[in-house]
């Protein structure tokens, strides 16, 4: 099992609503269907523990149960145009592999 967790902030002149409306409408209802996911949730970052603002905007948690599997659901249609959205939202999110010690 792994863990991708991405993390992002918004392009320059994306709001916060029109991410958030995606991200609870399209995003979290449709990658939670995926066969080959187990949860995923979207974070909003408010800042470190040390009272500093946070690097990044956004945290996605994605909990895979295969990660084969993964590949063949997010090339379906359906995902692609799901994908192409946030693509057209994040700036640069850095999508990172992990696994459980």
């Amino acid at each position: 099992m792994a863990m991708i967790v991405v993390l992002f902030n918004l392009k320059p002149g994306v709001s916060v609503a029109d991410y958030e409306k995606f991200a609870r409408e399209t995003d979290l209802p449709i990658v939670n269907r995926l066969p080959s996911v187990n949860k995923f949730e979207v974070l909003k970052a408010t800042g470190l523990l040390s009272g500093a603002p946070s690097p990044y905007q956004y945290i996605e948690l994605l909990d895979i149960k295969d990660l084969g599997q993964l590949g063949k659901d997010v090339a379906t249609e359906q995902m692609q145009k799901v994908a192409a959205t946030f693509r057209s939202l994040a700036d640069n999110p850095q999508f990172i592999v992990t696994e459980t010690l």
